[in-house]
């Protein structure tokens, strides 16, 4: 069995991170001290599906509105760029909460917090489907990013409780498979079904999956509950966090709509953010028990491979949120159509995944790793030369073709880094490296649709001065029966059309820059001396 798999199978230890005080999981239940015996046949294939789907629909969550924010946008009477608020505080939720998956864990016992945190997923997914102000549907987001975050990593870890441990691989394999699928299937059921149905029917879908989860864990997963303990957390710092983060986010997505320093409220948060954050940072090195291990940052590897993730999951991110919306505002997409052409970018990744994962180990990490961020890059450049006259192949031709280098950047980064720490702090460092990698992905979201407006105003500041012809055209357009005001219309949106697409090609211009300076960065790594324990990492 790979090393790989072997580690992985010490995964169950995983839900307490450095700091939190927590005795490691013995997997024993409540009251005694015996081993539960794993599952097998039909009860194991009915508890592996409903953990495995309990991961599949939190995941699918992060990608499944994305092609759905203009219908949203249209159903709650605001622009597309506040739309894509469903998107971003869903993400920081999520990534606030996994810091604290280990002390719930080891507080209320791992199987009790993972069914508690997946009814209240259901139950704020429900909530989100019933919202009818931009408000509502932010906060039910939020909260539904709370309880959402700690499935994955707990899912992982009752997964390796449930199989016997010879079977550690296939555990991991089912995790991953819906880790992977769920990202391609999110833009295709979301775009068919805002376009059949109504939009909040892409929250409404998860309560027949989360009763299901909850039935079945209830009924086969309990005999594994872990011991509580009573043990210590870091408020202050949890606090800290929160506000830094909140106020940092808030500032992104309300700063283009506010003309950003000229108000009040952003220059608050601006402020809030900037205090916020090196008081996190000083108080995380004084304290005893940490939320987040700052010290983990000591090692120059780990360090360079998370500013790297932060960057290039950054970039990768807001195109994956740009790229579907201007499928559908500018070229004319349905969700449907954009959702198809969007999902092609997880066809190679599961191809490619298995030989990412063969060759942590084998071949100088950071090669493959700055290979695979260059070629995300490369495939910017091709949407770059995106036009409104492009057809389905030249649209889905670079989200195809980035599959082949998504499993080297998320893998090989991953086992980059945390090659570089202690067997101790792998667990935490893991966490902190999930953690940045969701922040960041909301970041570069609220920065590239804000970067897309401003340039695509800016483009048509430009282009409205150099039109020829227009005199001509109207004069052509009215021949046809149009009115005056209808030529003018016309002109109007191409006008705007064209615009908006220089502004997103100039966005995607950028995320190449970024990704340059992301594989850059992965240089500064030391090289490798053996293959990390990525059980914590998957």
């Amino acid at each position: 069995m790979p090393s790989s798999i072997r580690a992985a199978s010490k995964v169950a230890d995983a839900t307490a991170p450095a700091g939190t005080g927590a005795a490691p999981d013995t997997g024993s239940t409540p009251g005694t001290d015996a081993e539960p015996t794993p599952l097998s046949g039909g009860k194991l294939l009915l508890a592996g599906v409903a953990l495995a789907l309990a991961n599949f629909v939190v995941v699918l969550d992060t990608t499944i509105a994305n092609v759905s924010v203009p219908h949203i946008a249209g159903g709650l009477a605001i622009s597309p760029t506040q739309g894509t608020w469903v998107i971003t505080s869903y993400s920081v939720a999520d990534a606030i909460s996994v810091p604290l998956t280990g002390w719930l864990a080891a507080r209320f016992g791992t199987v009790r917090w993972f069914i508690m945190s997946l009814i209240g997923f259901g139950f704020f997914s429900m909530l989100c489907g019933l919202s009818n102000s931009l408000g509502m549907l932010v906060v039910f987001r939020i909260l539904q990013g709370l309880s959402g975050g700690p499935l994955m990593p707990l899912s992982q870890s009752l997964l390796l409780r449930i199989f016997p441990k010879q079977k550690a691989g296939a555990a991991m394999g089912l995790w991953a498979m819906t880790t992977v699928c769920a990202p391609i299937a999110g833009p295709i059921l979301g775009g068919m079904i805002s376009d059949n149905w109504t939009w909040p029917w892409i929250f409404f879908i998860n309560l027949p999956v989360v009763a299901f989860c909850v039935f079945a864990v209830t009924r086969l997963v309990t005999p594994f509950e872990t011991k509580k303990a009573k043990v210590g957390i870091d408020i202050v710092g949890l606090i800290l966090l929160v506000v830094w983060v909140g106020a940092f986010q808030l500032m992104l997505d309300t700063g283009r709509e506010h003309d950003w320093f000229s108000s009040p409220f952003v220059v608050a948060m601006a402020v809030i953010a900037a205090i916020g954050l090196p008081a996190f940072v000083i108080w995380e090195l004084g304290e005893k028990n940490p939320i987040v291990d700052i010290k983990v940052f000591r090692h120059r590897g780990f360090t360079a491979g998370t500013v790297a993730v932060a960057l290039g999951f950054g970039a990768f991110f807001a195109s994956v949120v740009l790229t579907p919306l201007w499928l559908q505002q500018v070229v004319g997409y349905t969700a449907t159509e954009a959702g198809f052409t969007t999902a092609f970018v997880g066809v190679f990744a599961v191809i490619m995944s298995p030989i990412a994962a063969r060759l942590v180990g084998k071949v100088d990490l950071r090669i493959t790793v700055c290979l695979g961020i260059l070629w995300l890059g490369v495939m910017s450049l091709l949407r770059a030369r995106w036009s409104t006259e492009a057809d389905f192949f030249q649209l889905a031709l670079p989200q195809l073709l980035q599959g082949f280098g998504m499993p080297f950047f998320f893998i090989g980064l991953t086992a980059l880094a945390l090659s570089s720490v202690k067997p101790s702090e792998t667990t935490s460092a893991a966490g902190i490296m999930s953690f940045v990698r969701t922040l960041c992905g909301a970041i570069g979201t609220a920065m590239a649709t804000t970067a897309w407006d401003n340039a695509s105003r800016v483009s048509r500041s430009d282009m409205v001065p150099a039109l020829n012809g227009v005199s001509t055209t109207m004069e052509q357009l009215q021949a046809r029966g149009m009115s005056v005001e209808q030529s003018r219309g016309v002109i109007d949106r191409l006008v705007e059309a064209q615009s908006a697409t220089v502004g997103a090609t100039h966005v995607f211009t950028l995320a190449f820059a970024i990704f340059l300076i992301a594989a850059a960065f992965v240089w500064l790594a030391p090289k490798p001396k053996g293959a990390p324990q990525m059980g914590a990492a998957h």
